[in-house]
């Protein structure tokens, strides 16, 4: 599919398949099956306990009788892109030389579909290694606006996901996402820019909000990923996309007296989307 010899350099030969540069370059290795196991149960303990970080997480597994040092478990949290949540100034790993742009929504009344919109970033597990999963997440319905899976943690399936959701849904007024370098990398901020939206980030004393994708990432697990044990990444990306159409249009949402995350999204639209 990609030819390292042919004239266009691979990066535009990537663009033009609608995929991550960094894909063509990755060469997974064999992971243990004893490490995907323990990855997958740090995993499950994170949503449960997501205020416990790798002292905790490991006290945990050692009561299961699962013998682990706290530099491992720290190591395999990095890996899978998770930490502990607390009230902090920083609620995700920054790059020190990417900006930081201020909390917007601080006091703000959320009352209707497309006032503000969530990024987040989470691990799933397979049955031989694992993939990453990003989610645009109305705040106000809850609805998944759209998705995107991905082997590598580059800002650039963050980037197609933010523009598949403007193209199909209109222009949120407010992007809110953590501090992480995939949100602050240049391509992110820059489509944000272009879709006409402001940019937020958490920082400190807003480490709340991210109870909300915290409570999909926890249905997302529990209702499918961990039902199925995924044996590729097309088998992950077919059935994340059967729950989410399900998640939307079919699951009652507790929050919403028993409405759909859908029902709740197209009765309090504001007007017509301005489709980006």
């Amino acid at each position: 599919m990609i030819d390292s010899d042919h004239r266009l350099p691979v990066k535009r030969q990537a663009e033009l398949l609608g995929i991550s540069r960094g894909a063509v370059y990755y060469q997974p290795l064999p992971i243990p099956e004893g490490e995907l196991r323990l990855m997958r149960r740090i995993d499950e303990m994170h949503l449960k306990h997501p205020f416990a970080g790798s002292r905790m997480l490991r006290d945990f597994l050692r009561l299961e009788g699962i013998e682990v040092g706290r530099r491992h478990v720290a190591t395999l949290m990095r890996r899978m892109g998770i930490q502990a949540l607390y009230r902090k100034p920083d609620t995700s790993k920054k790059h020190p030389a990417h900006p930081v742009f201020p909390y917007a929504l601080r006091g703000l009344a959320i009352e209707r579909a497309n006032q503000v919109w969530a990024l987040d970033i989470t691990y799933i597990p397979m049955a031989r290694g694992w993939v990453y999963l990003v989610a645009v997440l109305d705040w106000h319905s809850r609805r998944v606006l759209a998705h995107r899976v991905s082997i590598t943690m580059e800002a650039d399936f963050c980037v197609e996901a933010l523009r598949e959701a403007a193209a199909r849904w209109g222009s949120p007024e407010i992007v809110n996402t953590d501090q992480g370098s995939q949100f602050s990398s240049a391509e992110f901020v820059a489509e944000v820019a272009r879709i006409g939206a402001r940019q937020s980030m958490d920082g400190k004393g807003c480490w709340r909000d991210n109870v909300f994708v915290e409570r999909l990432w926890r249905s997302v697990k529990y209702e499918e990923v961990y039902l199925k044990a995924y044996d590729s990444v097309s088998a992950a990306r077919l059935g994340l996309a059967g729950y989410f159409e399900f998640y939307n249009s079919r699951r009652p949402h507790q929050s919403h007296d028993g409405h759909t995350p859908d029902m709740i999204y197209f009765t309090t639209l504001a007007a017509p989307a301005n489709v980006a």
